[in-house]
């Protein structure tokens, strides 16, 4: 039996995006909000809101990073199809880059715990050196002023009688 048709889902696949609109992938098949865990909602609306709230320069400087990211890891996609050996075409071709790329998000997902932890863990030494380097230098007392001579403190001087 054929596989499903581009852009529509089946119970075991995944929606997949029939094309790009101005917001983003259009879906057709499941609804990608419905699939995603409680946790991944409310990231995926707190990331709604911390959006909105960028100015449109941010919001275009953000996408600009964003496609020069897709442009890395799809070129990440086709080497390691390369590297595989398989030569692919067509609809079999997306399929293996959709699935590296399926692959890739839970690798990495599953990383960055350990990442963020060794980060830490790395990073608290540099903080501490940084600390010394750029404290202020120890207080130095200053010298008591010069006593006078008739040894007495920095007082009036007598009055002749």
């Amino acid at each position: 039996m054929a596989g499903p048709i581009h852009g529509q889902a089946t119970a075991n696949s995944p929606a997949v995006p029939v094309e790009r609109g101005p917001a983003g992938p259009i879906y057709q098949g499941r609804d990608p909000l419905r699939d995603m865990s409680p946790q991944e909602r409310q990231k995926f609306q707190q990331n709604i809101e911390r959006w909105r709230k960028l100015s449109p320069e941010e919001q275009r400087d953000l996408r600009i990073l964003e496609a020069v990211r897709q442009v890395r890891i799809k070129r990440e996609a086709e080497a390691a199809l390369r590297a595989s050996g398989l030569q692919l075409e067509g609809d079999r071709r997306q399929q293996y880059e959709q699935r590296y790329l399926q692959e890739r998000r839970r690798v990495e997902q599953s990383l960055r715990p350990e990442l963020q932890e060794r980060r830490q863990r790395e990073l608290a030494p540099v903080v501490e050196q940084l600390r010394r380097e750029f404290a202020p230098p120890p207080s130095v007392p200053q010298p008591a002023p010069p006593k006078p001579a008739n040894g007495r403190g920095a007082g009036p001087a007598p009055q002749p009688k």
